[in-house]
């Protein structure tokens, strides 16, 4: 069978459209303080730039997390018996490969499931694994996994990952509802690879929301252009700058823009009009940080019990393998 036709997509966003998103923005940009949720993040732009700050120096979560995989990817897909990877927030999926490859070495690759809010990336993805492993099917979803996780196509043994530390993104309620979504998405028995970067000194941390080339400032200001062409509006995005730092009491990184001026912004398609003045603050992100106890009262409330847990020896980052129970 030809790779192309063993490729379905399905579209649950059109564009950069978000179902909801007026409501949604009207009302984190109404709040004080201001903000807008990350997954607006995530136009073609901004996917290309988030790639390319995995790749650089200071950046040490994928690099660290992949040297995990490449290490213990085998013990991974013996332990979970899957033949079914569900990736949540698969981006370009190069990691991902890895698991691939152990399943196909184990004679068990059947069945691939990437979701992610860019259809390009999905897309490229999508062809790009077809070709490589010729018996595998990619069922790829596009959409917000948050919204649309009841859309994963049901099927058999299975291996869920969401890598990346991506769960640090949520609210802690909020993380507890999605992981409880996850386990009930699979069949008990089945298995859940969670990524989450770790507590560590605060210049570690702050170093890799705040790279010397810049790229993370203008992942950062990217989102007002998503914002500016979903609802017909007029931010500037180099009236703003870049601030990222550790909150302490939250064990978390807090991605803000900061207002150089007094200024007015305007978006019609929310018939809203807001009034920033200079040095007011929009966050646009949290990567909460976590350590093995903190992970594993998560999972476990989720209803998942946790089997493996793999570090690296600086205590950067962590993949923790767990079951549904």
């Amino acid at each position: 069978m030809k790779p192309s036709e063993r490729i379905v997509i399905e579209l649950h966003r059109d564009g950069e459209e978000v179902p909801g998103f007026r409501e949604e923005l009207r009302g984190s940009l109404s709040e004080r303080p201001r903000r807008i949720p990350s997954k607006y993040f995530y136009d073609e732009r901004g996917s290309e730039l988030f790639e390319e700050i995995c790749e650089l120096p200071e950046y040490y979560p994928t690099r660290t997390e992949r040297a995990l995989l490449e290490s213990h990817a085998t013990e991974i897909v013996e332990e979970s018996g899957a033949e079914e990877l569900v990736e949540l927030g698969s981006g370009a999926a190069t990691k991902t490969e890895l698991l691939l490859d152990a399943m196909e070495a184990a004679g068990r690759l059947r069945l691939y499931v990437p979701f992610d809010v860019s259809h390009t990336m999905v897309e490229q993805v999508a062809h790009r694994l077809a070709e490589r492993y010729p018996e595998l099917e990619v069922h790829g979803l596009v959409g917000d996994f948050l919204g649309h996780l009841g859309k994963v196509p049901v099927g058999g043994r299975r291996l869920a990952a969401l890598l990346g530390g991506t769960i640090g993104n949520l609210y802690p309620g909020q993380a507890r509802r999605f992981l409880t979504g996850v386990a009930e998405s699979l069949a008990p028995g089945d298995c859940f690879l969670l990524g989450t970067d770790l507590i560590k000194p605060v210049a570690v941390l702050e170093a890799a929301y705040n790279d010397a080339r810049g790229v993370t400032a203008e992942f950062n200001r990217n989102i007002l252009r998503v914002v500016n062409r979903l609802t017909e509006g007029d931010f500037d995005p180099e009236a703003f700058r870049h601030r990222a730092f550790f909150n302490v009491q939250d064990h978390r990184i807090e991605m803000r823009l900061v207002s150089a001026r007094d200024q007015t912004v305007h978006l019609p398609a929310l018939e809203l009009e807001i009034e920033i003045a200079a040095e007011e603050e929009i966050l646009t992100e949290i990567s909460t940080k976590f350590d093995r106890p903190k992970a594993e009262t998560l999972l476990a409330a989720s209803g998942f019990e946790l089997v493996h847990w793999y570090t690296d020896a600086e205590n950067r980052f962590a993949l923790s393998l767990s079951r549904r129970v």
